[in-house]
């Protein structure tokens, strides 16, 4: 990906997704996640009764943000992300609770499924680079 988002995205913790509902109507949710870096995938983990679980299962398409855990409002980071889920048999997804527990480990003890998302857009905004600076990131279309 980019050595730049890499080390925000490895230090914060807590990612904003978004997806649709059956009406095509927005709905949010909030996750402790983990990246794979290698692979651009970001996990979460999540009750499979959870609203945005059914409305997954239905519509694999997402969108993000990723806020720095402790905000410093002189100096402006994140990450929008677009992306989508990957069915628990998918092969990319296989290693998801692996990866997810390496971060979060107190989270075995918590009810639900590692989730994957296949990240295929990222935009990085660091204002610590100059005024507004953004670097954007893309998937290669195999």
């Amino acid at each position: 990906m980019n050595e730049y988002f890499n080390s925000f995205l490895e230090e914060n913790t807590c990612a904003s997704f978004a997806c649709l509902d059956p009406q095509g109507l927005p709905y949010c949710f909030t996750c402790f996640y983990a990246v794979d870096l290698k692979g651009g995938l970001l996990y979460f983990k999540s009750s499979h009764d959870s609203n945005h679980a059914g409305f997954l299962l239905t519509n694999q398409v997402v969108a993000g943000t990723i806020l720095p855990d402790k905000l410093n409002k002189l100096q402006v980071k994140g990450i929008q992300f677009e992306g989508t889920v990957l069915s628990f048999d998918d092969e990319l997804a296989k290693s998801a609770g692996i990866q997810y527990y390496k971060t979060n480990p107190m989270a075995v003890a918590m009810a639900g499924e590692v989730w994957t998302v296949k990240l295929n857009r990222i935009k990085y905004t660091d204002s610590t680079l100059g005024f507004g600076k953004k670097i954007i990131w893309e998937r290669p279309v195999n």
